[in-house]
């Protein structure tokens, strides 16, 4: 079970664009993610090749927590709103829950549940 200082510093990780070295910090070397049913996408280094190509591919990402995030022993829920500026200033905005499985102090598994059609307005 996470404790909530070890929550507070992933969620502040994120908020101050340090991405990737939120993966490489908080994440198992075999965890996986999933984009809500689409296939996971398992292990840390594919998971921070994965986060580095959507970071090439913006300008500049922000992440916002929206409330607390919920812990319930091995589980936590965070709501997110994360804005994505393109190379031509255009910024799309996304919505999401993410639902975490930790082990320890470690993430073992995380869903990202959201609406994609967010990303077309």
């Amino acid at each position: 079970m996470p404790s909530r200082d070890v929550v507070e510093a992933f969620a502040r990780r994120l908020e101050a664009g340090e991405f990737v070295e939120a993966i490489e910090q908080y994440y198992t070397p075999d965890a996986a993610t999933y984009e809500n049913n689409a296939a996971p996408t398992v292990g840390r280094d594919k998971l921070i090749a994965k986060e580095r190509g959507v970071l090439a591919a913006s300008k500049e990402v922000k992440a916002v927590r929206v409330g607390p995030s919920l812990i319930d022993g091995d589980n936590v829920a965070s709501r997110w709103v994360f804005s994505f500026t393109n190379a031509e200033g255009v910024t799309r905005t996304l919505e999401e829950i993410a639902w975490q499985t930790w082990q320890g102090d470690k993430l073992i598994e995380e869903r990202f549940f959201y609406d994609p059609k967010q990303m077309g307005r």
